[in-house]
């Protein structure tokens, strides 16, 4: 079973950068394919970005061009690279991991099997 944990988090000025990390321990990294998500409180978890090892990525159209995710995979990390930051980016964010159901990059929050504790992103205009 692969545990994660989400760094990264900041207050930031729209037009700023930032960087998320995700660490997965407890499992084989390359047994998973990996997502971010995001959510405002009243509102349901939001797909952001996600991967598979087959070279699929896949992003929200609202981050396509300003967000990038990667992996490291000698640190067993997943990265979420969010650039030309807006208010509207404001949420916790949270990384996901799943080894099950359909193949590729799957946008549905319920298929994700593994989370972390979240880390939140506040943008000030």
């Amino acid at each position: 079973q692969v545990h994660l944990v989400d760094a990264g988090g900041s207050l930031v000025q729209a037009g700023d950068s930032l960087r998320l990390s995700c660490v997965a321990s407890g499992g084989t990294f390359t047994s998973y394919g990996y997502g971010w998500f995001r959510q405002s409180p009243g509102k349901d978890r939001e797909f952001v970005a996600g991967f598979v090892w087959s070279g699929v990525y896949d992003y929200a159209d609202s981050v396509k061009g300003r967000f990038t995710i990667s992996s490291d995979n000698a640190k067993n990390t997943v990265y979420l690279e969010m650039n030309s930051l807006r208010p509207e980016d404001t949420d916790v964010y949270y990384c996901a991991a799943r080894n099950s159901g359909p193949p590729g990059v799957s946008r549905r929050s319920w298929e994700y099997s593994h989370w972390g504790q979240g880390t939140q992103v506040i943008v000030s205009s």
